[in-house]
């Protein structure tokens, strides 16, 4: 048996999913064949087309495939806070936020958690650093919101994030502590925005790493322009109820 690093087998990788049967098995596989010690958390909003039952045949396989199922409040942020306490519990070391759709490459984990290792207490997977974009396969459209959307937010917080909608993520567990979820405002696009934002005011390091983003090749993007417009709005609502750094 292979000795197991005593910061790497304290990284919890979540990966919320819906109707994620076309990528689950080999997202999961790849992660795990990255490095064996990582433990992934599948956070399922009560999927009908057979996600679960992948996820629960390969819990035989892989050791530290944990499974949660949420069958009342769908959304990406509620997803993750139930993931965030989950792991909480559990006093993993590192917490990561990852897409089952292989826009971010699991290739790119070690990178993150050495950031964090490094001293970052919040390393971000960035698409957009330094003015670069990194992002292959989105359509026109949707790339110039995107990076807009990031550069609208650091104008109106202040926030020096490049990338401030970024769901690629690496926490510290005492970031995840610091926060009450329970004041969370926010459950799509924002809700990155908001995470980061509170993190920020607390006076957490952030660093970002250059990453590539591939869009998603299987499956249905759960992105719409209600998600969009939280973020866009939800930072003017932020700004306005006083959440600004002295």
């Amino acid at each position: 048996m292979a000795k197991q690093n005593s910061s790497m087998h304290q990284a919890l990788i979540i990966i919320p999913t819906l109707n994620e049967v076309e990528n689950i098995n080999s997202i999961i596989a790849a992660v795990f064949n990255i490095d064996a010690t990582y433990h992934i958390l599948i956070v399922d909003d009560n999927s009908t087309d057979g996600t679960i039952q992948v996820v629960k045949e390969l819990q035989n396989t892989y050791k530290h495939l944990y499974l949660e199922i949420r069958t009342k409040e769908r959304g990406l942020g509620k997803a993750y806070i139930h993931g965030f306490l989950w792991a909480l519990k559990r006093k993993y070391d590192y917490v990561l936020e990852m897409d089952a759709d292989f826009s971010h490459n699991p290739k790119d984990l070690p990178r993150l958690i050495n950031a964090c290792e490094q001293g970052a207490d919040l390393a971000i997977g960035s698409r957009y650093i330094n003015n670069k974009i990194n992002v292959i396969n989105w359509d026109f459209k949707r790339l110039i919101l995107s990076y807009f959307a990031s550069k609208y937010v650091k104008f109106v917080t202040g926030i020096p994030v490049f990338d401030t909608t970024a769901g690629f993520i690496c926490y510290k567990r005492r970031v995840l502590e610091s926060i009450d979820f329970s004041n969370i405002r926010f459950t799509g696009y924002a809700f990155q925005i908001e995470m980061k934002f509170k993190a920020w005011l607390r006076n957490f390091s952030i660093k970002e790493v250059a990453i590539i983003f591939t869009d998603r090749t299987k499956g249905t993007s759960k992105l719409d322009s209600s998600i969009i417009s939280e973020a866009i709005f939800g930072v003017i609502k932020m700004k306005f109820k006083g959440l600004t750094k002295k």
